[in-house]
C-alpha cells in the first residue's frame, strides 16, 4: 500500500531500523533515533543499488516521489541515477556539468599556484556566496542574470569588494568550463561590472608626511618600550616590507646584504628579494643579538606561535601617540610618496618603486616574474632612501 503524509508523519521508531514502502522502489527508512530517510531501491546492470533522497519532513512525500520518478526516467534512458545529481530544475543530470562540480575542479587546478590562505579564501567565497545560488545548475544553463542575482545578494549585505572578487572567481570557473567544452559563453565576464555597485573609494592607511618624519624619529628614540620593537619599526621603514613578511622572517632568509622572502609568505605568492642597506644591516645585526639561538628574527616567549604577535608594532605606535595618524603599512605609503615625488630628479623608475613594494598590477603581470628584477637599481634607490631617513633624525643613532 502506498504511503500517505499522515502515515509518514505518525510512524514510530523501533529498536531496529525498518522500512515503510511506498511504490516504485521508494520507501521511508525509519531509524531507532527517530530520523526518517527517503531511499529508493533499484537495479542497474544486474546490480542492486540504493539512492538516498533526503530526510522527511524536509523532503515531503510528493517531493520524494518526484525524485523517484526522475530516477526511473534516467534508468529508462540507460543511465545510472546513482551517478547523477539533481539540478535546480529537478532534472537528474551528470554531476560533472553542475556549477559546484566545475567550480571545485577549477579551484583544484588553480590551488597549487596560490598560497594556502589565498586558496582557502577563494573557495570560501564561492562556497558561501555563489554555490548556494547556482551550484546545482548545469553550467551551460546559467545566464548572466543568474550570476548577477547572486552577486546582488552579496552587495545587499554591504560586501561590495567581496562581490567584485566573487565575480572574478566565477569568471574563472566559466573560463575553465569553456576550455573543457562545457559552455560556449562566459556569463560572468567583466561586463557585469556595469550593473554592479561601484566600490567605495579606497581609504589609504594613515601615513606620515615628509615633514612629520623628524618628530617621529625623535619620539621613537625617546620611547621606553622594548628594543626589539623599536628596532623592528625602524627596520621596516628601511626595507618597506609588509608587517607579516617581517614578523615571520627566519634568519636563514638573510644572506649578506640581501633578504630573500619565499613565495609562500608573500601576498602575491611570488618570491621577493629585498636589498639591505648598510643601515638596515646594522639594525638586522642588533635584532639577531636579541633573537639569540632562535630560527626566527623576531621570536617571542609569550605567544603560541613562537614569534611576535601581529599587532605588536601597531600597539607600540599607539603608545607613542600615533593612533589614527600612522600604521606600519603606512610607512610603505610614505616611501611611495617621497620616491615618486623625486623619481625624475633622482633618475629612479616607477617600476623600481613598485617592485620594491612587491606590487605587480594585474594588467601588467609578465608570464615569468623575476624576484631579482631591477635588483641593482633598487639597491641604489634603497641606499638613497636609507640616507634620506637618517637625515630626518636629529637625535643621532637609534641603536
Amino acid at each position: 500500500m502506498a504511503l500517505s503524509d499522515t502515515a509518514c508523519r505518525n510512524v514510530k521508531a523501533a529498536e531496529r531500523p525498518f522500512k515503510k514502502a511506498d511504490s516504485g522502489g521508494l520507501y521511508l527508512l525509519v531509524k531507532p533515533n527517530g530520523s526518517r530517510l527517503w531511499q529508493m531501491a533499484y537495479r542497474f546492470e544486474g546490480r542492486q543499488k540504493t539512492l538516498s533522497f533526503g530526510a522527511y519532513p524536509t523532503i515531503g512525500l510528493a517531493a520524494a516521489r518526484r525524485k523517484r520518478d526522475a530516477a526511473k526516467l534516467a534508468l529508462s534512458d540507460g543511465r545510472d541515477p546513482g551517478t547523477l545529481a539533481e539540478a535546480r530544475s529537478g532534472e537528474l543530470v551528470d554531476r560533472d556539468i553542475l556549477f559546484r562540480t566545475v567550480a571545485n575542479k577549477w579551484w583544484e587546478t588553480r590551488r597549487p599556484r596560490w598560497c594556502d590562505a589565498h586558496a582557502q579564501r577563494v573557495w570560501a567565497r564561492l562556497r558561501d556566496d555563489m554555490i548556494p545560488a547556482i551550484g546545482n545548475m548545469p553550467v551551460h544553463e546559467i545566464s548572466a542574470r543568474d550570476v548577477l542575482d547572486a552577486l546582488r545578494v552579496i552587495e545587499d549585505r554591504g560586501a561590495l569588494d567581496i562581490a567584485k572578487r566573487v565575480r572574478q572567481s566565477t569568471e574563472g570557473v566559466f573560463a575553465y568550463a569553456k576550455v573543457e567544452g562545457l559552455v560556449q559563453h562566459n556569463p560572468a565576464t567583466a561586463d557585469l561590472n556595469i550593473a554592479m555597485r561601484p566600490k567605495p573609494k579606497a581609504v589609504h592607511m594613515p601615513r606620515l608626511s615628509e615633514d612629520q618624519l623628524p618628530q617621529f624619529f625623535s619620539r621613537l628614540a625617546r620611547w621606553k618600550g622594548r628594543a626589539q620593537t623599536r628596532l623592528s619599526i625602524e627596520f621596516i621603514m628601511h626595507t618597506v616590507v609588509r608587517t607579516s613578511e617581517l614578523r615571520m622572517a627566519r634568519l636563514s632568509e638573510f644572506e649578506g646584504d640581501t633578504w630573500t622572502i619565499p613565495a609562500e609568505r608573500m601576498k602575491m605568492s611570488r618570491g621577493h628579494i629585498v636589498p639591505l642597506t648598510p643601515r638596515a644591516l646594522d639594525i638586522l645585526e642588533a635584532l639577531r643579538q636579541i633573537a639569540g639561538p632562535s630560527e626566527y628574527l623576531l621570536p617571542s616567549r609569550t605567544t603560541k606561535t613562537g614569534i611576535v604577535q601581529s599587532n605588536w608594532m601597531i600597539g607600540s605606535l599607539y603608545k607613542m601617540g600615533y593612533k589614527g595618524l600612522v600604521t606600519t603599512h603606512g610607512f610603505r605609503g610614505t616611501f611611495s610618496t617621497v620616491l615618486n615625488d623625486r623619481k625624475a630628479m633622482l633618475g629612479f623608475d616607477s617600476d623600481w618603486i613598485e617592485m620594491q613594494l612587491a606590487h605587480v598590477e594585474g594588467n601588467k603581470v609578465r608570464g615569468a616574474y623575476n624576484a631579482a628584477e631591477y635588483l641593482s637599481d633598487r639597491r641604489r634607490m634603497m641606499e638613497w632612501w636609507s640616507g634620506f631617513l637618517q637625515a630626518q633624525s636629529d637625535v643621532g643613532d637609534l641603536l
